[in-house]
């Protein structure tokens, strides 16, 4: 597909230098007429109020308007919303009660559009990691948000636990806490692995450091509660330990890859199995993500490549290390695509990212055809060098 340079814009390189790149037309993708034949959760951003007085390093401010919109354009995508989890900035700068209430707005807007789907992250986030605290006040824990989610009406994504791997002493805590929560969830959840490249202070998850040991953990556990399971969420960003572990998962438990590196070829499956998605990375390429899963559902993988291709090098460089900071790119693509008004972050995490990784963000998203308006996007993104000292 031919794309014609529209705009021209001078965007830093090393060395201290400016050059001049040329935005080209973006890629026009339709929205489905169809349902997928995977199951795609974006997980969301949030949109942080620029007007708020809260200082961003304490206290979460949000705009709830904005956010909301955010998560109806996915809907409009045909993706569903995986509500308040790392990628809405879940513990790094939205605390329990915010997230609370971000699951409850967003699904009560959710009534409002047929087939919209959500899933919303429980965990044990308002409990502080204490190597001292007692498994029982971890169980508590997950129990206090996983009644939370229900009472609202929400499906659970069953976030991975701080304050549980700090006290945890054995693999058996770990099986301990998920078969107690497990028994007792209405419907069946989805487990969230995260990896320590997405959170560090999750290292060692399962009881070992040992990725291989850790899954026998997460396997046994999912083997045991396999009718209150979904699946699991691996985000471990390698390929070769998800398709391993997909091989190995009880017959009806799903696998949803959280590999932003190399989702295209898991999605697409290797003849034997697939994965379906919860993937921050879809957030920020939703008209080329439903577009390739239509592309995908019509058989056609030669479209669902085309469109996929360019967008994997964009994703792995927003999920590069440390990786905990790619919130910061999929805020900036939002903005730039006239999302939302601003770049300006919850928790100030705007300033997670330096200038020469953005504008190397702006070049790969001109690449996979997803600045929407170049226009806007150029005139944006001198605004952003001009905050910076770049002109």
């Amino acid at each position: 597909m031919k794309r014609d340079a529209i705009e021209t814009i001078r965007l830093p390189v090393a060395g201290g230098k400016l050059e001049a790149y040329h935005v080209r037309e973006p890629r026009v993708f339709t929205k489905p007429s169809k349902p997928f034949t995977r199951i795609a959760y974006a997980a969301a951003h949030v949109v942080a109020d620029p007007w708020s007085s809260r200082e961003p390093w304490l206290e979460a401010a949000v705009d709830w308007e904005a956010t909301v919109a955010y998560r109806r354009h996915l809907w409009s995508w045909g993706l569903g919303v995986a509500e308040a989890m790392d990628t809405a900035q879940r513990g790094m700068g939205m605390d329990w009660a915010a997230s609370l209430e971000l699951i409850r707005r967003t699904l009560a807007a959710a009534r409002d559009v047929p087939g919209a789907a959500v899933g919303c992250g429980a965990g044990t986030d308002h409990l502080d990691p204490d190597p001292d605290l007692k498994i029982e006040r971890v169980i508590a824990a997950y129990e206090e948000q996983c009644a939370a989610v229900e009472k609202l009406g929400g499906r659970i994504v069953l976030m991975a636990s701080r304050a549980l791997s700090v006290c945890a002493k054995s693999p058996d805590d770990y099986a301990r806490v998920y078969d107690r929560v497990l028994s007792q969830a209405r419907e069946p959840v989805i487990i969230h692995w995260l990896g320590e490249m997405f959170d560090p202070a999750l290292a060692g998850y399962w009881g070992h450091r040992d990725h291989a040991k850790a899954m026998d953990v997460c396997l046994d556990v999912i083997r045991r509660n396999a009718r209150k399971v979904d699946g699991i969420k691996v985000s471990l960003l390698d390929k070769d330990k998800e398709i391993a572990m997909r091989r190995r998962l009880p017959k009806g438990v799903r696998m949803y890859t959280g590999d932003d590196f190399n989702f295209a070829e898991l999605i697409e499956g290797d003849g034997e199995a697939h994965s379906d998605a919860l993937l921050g990375i879809f957030d920020a390429i939703a008209p080329a993500a439903s577009a390739a899963l239509s592309a995908l559902a019509a058989d056609d993988r030669a479209a669902y490549h085309d469109i996929l291709a360019p967008a994997v090098p964009l994703s792995r460089h927003i999920f590069r290390a440390p990786t905990r900071f790619y919130k910061t790119g999929v805020v900036f693509l939002a903005w730039l695509n006239g999302h939302q008004q601003h770049f300006v972050m919850v928790g100030g995490q705007e300033s997670a990212r330096n200038q020469l990784h953005l504008a190397e963000l702006f070049r790969l998203a001109d690449a996979a055809g997803l600045l929407r308006d170049p226009a806007l996007a150029c005139h944006r993104m001198k605004q952003f060098l001009a905050t910076r000292g770049i002109a």
